[in-house]
């Protein structure tokens, strides 16, 4: 381990990591999301709106991402069958969107391939859950604290 001198040398060694872990981590994603005809965008956004129904708007704040990328894989996800686009009762210019049977079926293809890849990955690490949670333990703290 390299030595370290200060908690914010610390602290940009930990965000240079995430970011590091998050693009090797896309790139498999993409690698995964392409043998099954899907892109990683697709698979986000029917990620997002897949628990409940959401606006694009929603699925965007919640993916961070601008709306209007986010209406745009909609559309295209709309215009082949695997999602569907409903009235909100609680605001006429954001329609709700959600899964349909193949959208579901396509997302679950695209989890189960990637918990497959992503299995063996973590038995080739060796790290334990009780390590991964801790890490996000330790991410998560940082989060509340740099929203303050």
């Amino acid at each position: 381990m390299d030595s370290v001198t200060s908690p914010m040398e610390a602290y940009r060694l930990l965000v240079a990591d995430v970011y590091e872990l998050a693009g090797v981590s896309r790139r498999t994603a993409e690698e995964i999301a392409r043998q099954r005809g899907q892109t990683v965008a697709r698979w986000h956004v029917l990620s997002a709106v897949a628990e409940e129904p959401c606006s694009a708007a929603a699925a965007a704040r919640r993916l961070g991402l601008a709306r209007q990328s986010v209406q745009r894989v909609v559309d295209q996800l709309q215009e082949e069958g695997l999602v569907t686009v409903a009235p909100n009762p609680r605001d006429r210019r954001a329609p709700l969107v959600s899964p349909t049977a193949g959208g579901r079926q396509a997302l679950a293809a695209l989890v189960a391939a990637s918990e497959v890849r992503r299995a063996g990955e973590l038995r080739a690490s060796g790290l334990a859950a009780e390590d991964l949670l801790a890490a996000r333990e330790t991410l998560r703290s940082l989060i509340c604290a740099l929203r303050r």
